[in-house]
């Protein structure tokens, strides 16, 4: 179906002018949709696997792969859990933290947010929050002193600086001769941190894990155990593994049960992302249908006399379905290429025009991530690519076939 000759004279039509210059303004209506809609989609998916990536990543450098707490609210002989934690394999650190929904107060402000009680020693071992410190440093939390790091959108919300004081009130209330009092404390300012993730800038503070146990009465033990792996994805594996010489009244938890919901969601919204998108292409493919429609009306005397001359009705259908063909391939191709280059520009791309016009496209009180980051996968691209060629090539199929029905005596009866 394929031979040099129906190739040859596929690709002469391609390349000569119609008598009808609007064939050959739907052919490149045809050709630009194919690659505008291509280019959208590569951009499109490469911005949603950069953003999921970065987001998985800024969690993750907060939250641990694995959480190991117990059922009475206080782990006590956490040390030794940790050290029989880390003959586990797959884990690469862990470190004890305490938790609580707190409200912090100074300057008259109020705010509520998460207190977290960190061993600075072995914090390092499970988060990044060292290295995202801009004032101070995570050392300096003191064990014998009520000091706190605040993030940065928190610290500014309640207008405090380094070495100002801010009062935290805990849920839990003390009797006392006045009645029920809210039990609170007030900490000095020792840092400030700042994740980039609006969520956590905004509602964590974190203090001595040893400082937390005294504020909310935990003894010598702590909330629990905070686990990193050396792959997050082995994370339910491990878990299970943990549970089978762990005591019952341990509770264990990962990162794909706490924050399942979210990216499962973020994998639905790439799916209909890429229908969508997909639907532009199929739009722009099926218009080669027209295109070619218009084109065997416009040469049935022609492929009346290529019957005469021997051609069958299979050949005269690859020679139309060559011209279908070479409009989706070089739309295609326009368009990978223009994706790749502009995906893996966007981040360039993207603040310049936010300059230019003034305007800021996601800011970060209202989403997680206040750039837009872009991964282009290999994969994505030659699914996309593959798509649209197998589009383009059922397109042909309808016209070519009319083509190669045409009835030599009629077509050639006026002429």
């Amino acid at each position: 179906m394929f031979k040099p000759l129906k190739i040859y004279i596929g690709l002469r039509y391609t390349r000569a002018k119609q008598r009808s210059g609007f064939i050959s303004f739907i052919s490149m209506t045809s050709m630009l949709g194919i690659a505008l809609g291509v280019m959208a989609l590569i951009t499109v998916l490469s911005v949603m696997n950069g953003f999921e990536e970065q987001l998985r990543e800024k969690i993750l450098g907060m939250a641990s792969h694995v959480t190991i707490t117990e059922y009475q609210n206080s782990l006590k002989d956490w040390e030794g859990l940790g050290r029989q934690v880390e003959s586990s394999e797959s884990v690469v650190g862990w470190a004890p933290f305490v938790n609580a929904e707190v409200m912090l107060s100074a300057n008259q402000r109020v705010s509520g947010g998460l207190l977290r009680g960190v061993l600075p020693s072995k914090e390092t071992a499970v988060s990044d929050i060292a290295s995202k410190m801009t004032v101070g440093q995570l050392s300096d939390l003191n064990p014998k002193k009520f000091e706190v790091i605040l993030g940065h959108e928190l610290a500014k919300h309640l207008g405090v600086g380094m070495g100002d004081k801010v009062t935290v009130i805990t849920p839990k209330v003390t009797p006392t001769p006045a009645g029920i009092l809210p039990r609170l404390r007030r900490f000095t300012v020792v840092g400030i941190f700042e994740v980039g993730m609006y969520e956590y800038d905004r509602n964590l503070a974190l203090i001595h894990v040893e400082a937390g146990s005294k504020l909310l009465r935990l003894g010598d033990g702590v909330s629990g155990l905070r686990i990193k792996l050396d792959d997050m994805f082995r994370a339910p594996w491990v878990t299970r593994d943990l549970v089978k010489f762990l005591t019952p009244n341990f509770r264990i938890s990962n990162w794909t049960m706490e924050h399942s919901n979210f990216f499962k969601a973020i994998k639905t919204e790439k799916r209909v992302m890429f229908i969508i998108l997909m639907l532009i292409v199929a739009v722009a493919a099926f218009n080669i249908v027209s295109t070619l429609v218009m084109v065997v009306t416009d040469k049935r005397s022609e492929i009346a006399i290529l019957r005469t001359l021997g051609f069958t009705p299979s050949s005269v259908m690859g020679v139309f379905m060559v011209q279908g063909i070479v409009i989706g391939v070089v739309g295609t191709a326009i368009g990978t290429a223009l994706g790749i280059a502009l995906a893996l520009n966007v981040e360039t791309i993207v603040p310049a025009i936010e300059h230019f016009f003034q305007v800021q496209f996601l800011p970060a009180d209202i989403y997680y991530i206040s750039d837009l980051p872009s991964k282009l996968n290999s994969s994505d691209v030659i699914t996309i690519a593959s798509y649209s060629f197998i589009l383009s090539v059922l397109s042909t199929i309808y016209p070519a076939w009319q083509a190669s029905r045409v009835n030599p005596a009629e077509a050639l009866r006026y002429e």
